[in-house]
């Protein structure tokens, strides 16, 4: 058996969204938590229905599975970095530039995040959308690249398969 090949032809494609992603979030949480100081301002109001706030998740994505372990941290940081791994793997064999920029979107934001557990033993969140009485999730830039990540790999996905009902 031999190892999967860890360079492919759009693995640079993949590497620039990832550092992208990764850079931009933990640029925007220095920000947040440090000259902005999110912390002693409490709830700020951007628009009436975005707000930047402190959150700090010791879950996965919305909060789910709240880890309060030292163990159960690790556990959560090895997952990322697993995670990772197995995208990266895809990437260096996708031929596809869209899928390579989507999964250096998610394997960026998974690190960041995964950076936040190693760090701050949680992960800094900090926008609140929030509209006609509802909240919803808080969450950060790294959030937002593994979710545009995963909606352009479920959208590829799905016009691959429109493309083939037409042949």
């Amino acid at each position: 058996m031999s190892w999967p090949k860890a360079w492919g032809p759009l693995s640079a494609v993949g590497l620039t969204m990832a550092v992208f992603s990764f850079v931009l979030d933990q640029a925007h949480k220095w920000w947040m938590l440090g000259p902005f100081d999110i912390q002693t301002k409490g709830r700020v109001t951007i628009t009436p229905f975005l707000d930047l706030v402190i959150g700090w998740n010791k879950g996965i994505s919305y909060g789910l599975f709240p880890q309060h372990s030292e163990s159960g941290r690790f556990v959560l940081i090895v997952a990322s970095l697993v995670i990772s791994a197995v995208l990266w793997v895809w990437l260096a064999r996708t031929t596809r530039p869209l899928t390579a920029a989507a999964l250096g979107l998610v394997i960026g934001g998974a690190l960041a995040n995964a950076l936040d557990r190693i760090i701050h033993t949680a992960v800094a969140d900090f926008f609140l959308l929030h509209a006609f009485g509802y909240s919803w999730y808080i969450f950060n830039v790294a959030d937002i690249a593994i979710v545009a990540g995963v909606c352009i790999l479920l959208y590829e996905s799905w016009a691959e398969e429109r493309v083939g009902e037409r042949s």
